[in-house]
C-alpha cells in the first residue's frame, strides 16, 4: 500500500519537476517597475487551442478590479458589480465591441473573448472607471506585481516569442525569442518603451 502511494506521488510531481518557468521583470526607461504589464510566451511550432476558462472583472468602490487582466482567447468573462450603484460596461475596442445595460449584481451571461488584442473599458456612468482586458493567443501570460516582476511557469521545453504589453506602451513592442529546457528556471529583464 506504501509502496502504491510512494509511486502515485512520483508520477504526479514529475510533471512539476520537468516544468520550466520564466520570471520576467519589466522596468521603464528610468529603471523603476512597471506594475499592471502582461507578459506572454507564444510556443513556436505549437498549436495552441483557445481557452474553455472563465475569468472575473470585478466592479468594486467605483474602480474595476483588476485595472488590467490578462486572458487568453476564447476566455469568459463576468463582470459583476459589488457596488451599491448600477454601473454600465462598455468597451468600443476593435478586439471586443460590447456594452451591458445598467444594472446592478452580475449579469446571466458571460462575455466571450475571442479575438486577441485588447480591450479598453468603461463605464457609461463613471468616467473615472478604465480597465482593460489583455486577450492573448497563449495560455502562458501573467500581469506584473508592483515590483515589476511575474512568473510564467509550467512551460515545456521548446522555444518561445516573449511579448510584452503595458498601458503607456506606443505601437507593437516587438517580441524576444526564449529558448527553454525541460527544468531552466530563466530570468529575464525587459525595458517597456
Amino acid at each position: 500500500m506504501l509502496r502504491a502511494f510512494v509511486t502515485a506521488l512520483i508520477l504526479l510531481a514529475s510533471p512539476l519537476a520537468t516544468a520550466a518557468s520564466l520570471v520576467v521583470t519589466v522596468r521603464n526607461a528610468r529603471g523603476a517597475p512597471v506594475r499592471d504589464a502582461v507578459v506572454y510566451a507564444i510556443p513556436e511550432g505549437r498549436e495552441v487551442p483557445p481557452s474553455n476558462q472563465s475569468a472575473i472583472m470585478d466592479q468594486k468602490n467605483r474602480m474595476f478590479i483588476p485595472h488590467v487582466l490578462p486572458i487568453q482567447t476564447g476566455t469568459a468573462v463576468k463582470f459583476p458589480n459589488s457596488d451599491d450603484i448600477r454601473h454600465q460596461v462598455y468597451s468600443f475596442s476593435s478586439a471586443k465591441t460590447f456594452q451591458l445595460p445598467l444594472y446592478t449584481g452580475t449579469p446571466a451571461n458571460a462575455i466571450v473573448f475571442d479575438k486577441r488584442g485588447v480591450v479598453a473599458l468603461g463605464c457609461n456612468i463613471h468616467d473615472r472607471m478604465t480597465a482593460y482586458i489583455v486577450v492573448v493567443p497563449t495560455p502562458h501570460f501573467a500581469a506584473t506585481n508592483h515590483s515589476g516582476r511575474s512568473t510564467l511557469s509550467s512551460l515545456s521545453a521548446g522555444k518561445y516569442a516573449l511579448h510584452l504589453w503595458h498601458a503607456d506602451q506606443r505601437g507593437e513592442s516587438a517580441s524576444v525569442p526564449v529558448t527553454l529546457t525541460s527544468t531552466e528556471q530563466k530570468q529575464i529583464e525587459l525595458v517597456a518603451r
